[in-house]
């Protein structure tokens, strides 16, 4: 990455939190919000809540990522195993892929206490609302990379006698990459939310749970580091996603 594309964005991130800093320190951000400045911390305080309980932030988050790259895996299996099967079938994506994106109007907010209700407070409820977030991307995106080769090139594989699943494999599949990957990396930046609300909703460890706890105990600074730790997460799963992403597809 070029020093043209990092400079910036961190210079815009190190004047912010400069502002923020003097903003709590002097109150004036307290008193501009109406609140008491207990409740308004500034970056020192967050940064010295993260260095004093390192320890059980760690231990939370280290929970919240499982249950994030597990969701997500099984989001991915099946959101690319619906797009294939969308793509084979023109009546079945006629039928559904309405009823697909229709799904999406549902809050997955309203839809983790059902899955409390009816699989208990294990991970499975959380590994259902992280996969929920993350698969209309995912199949979304692969299938339109699917559908995005060239009809010629399909009509020349098939004068040469291949087979759907040989142009499958070796056309659309490869041709759906790009698209896969753009799809992937909106879904393991949004995996993180379906974590949380699977742990506000039912959970006895991870950042959502830790968040509850603070928030109920007005341990500000601490909550305020759930949430970077959360975005820390965030951006390494996309930074991670991206690099599998130049590494798969060189030839792009």
């Amino acid at each position: 990455m070029k020093a043209s594309q990092i400079v910036p964005p961190l210079v815009l991130a190190v004047l912010f939190l400069a502002a923020w800093q003097v903003a709590a320190a002097t109150g004036f951000l307290a008193e501009t919000l109406g609140l008491d400045p207990l409740l308004v911390p500034s970056p020192s305080e967050i940064a010295a809540a993260l260095y004093e309980d390192r320890a059980v932030l760690a231990e939370n988050a280290l929970v919240t990522l499982w249950e994030v790259l597990a969701g997500f895996a099984v989001a991915l299996v099946i959101g690319v195993g619906a797009a294939v099967l969308l793509h084979l079938h023109e009546p079945l994506r006629r039928a559904t892929y309405p009823l697909v994106v229709a799904s999406q109007t549902i809050p997955v907010i309203v839809i983790a206490p059902i899955l409390v209700v009816w699989f208990g407070y294990g991970i499975g409820p959380k590994l259902a609302v992280i996969a929920l977030i993350c698969f209309f991307p995912i199949a979304v995106n692969t299938l339109d990379g699917l559908r995005s080769v060239p009809v010629p090139l399909v009509e020349m594989m098939r004068t040469l006698d291949a087979r759907r699943s040989r142009i499958l494999v070796d056309v659309e599949l490869p041709a759906s990459l790009p698209y896969l990957f753009s799809g992937a990396k909106i879904a393991v930046a949004v995996a993180v939310i379906g974590a949380v609300f699977g742990e506000w909703v039912g959970a006895s460890s991870g950042l959502g749970y830790l968040m509850l706890q603070d928030n109920a105990q007005l341990e500000t600074a601490r909550l305020f580091a759930s949430v970077f730790l959360l975005s820390v997460i965030a951006l390494v799963l996309f930074g991670t996603v991206a690099l599998l992403e130049r590494l798969s597809i060189s030839w792009r």
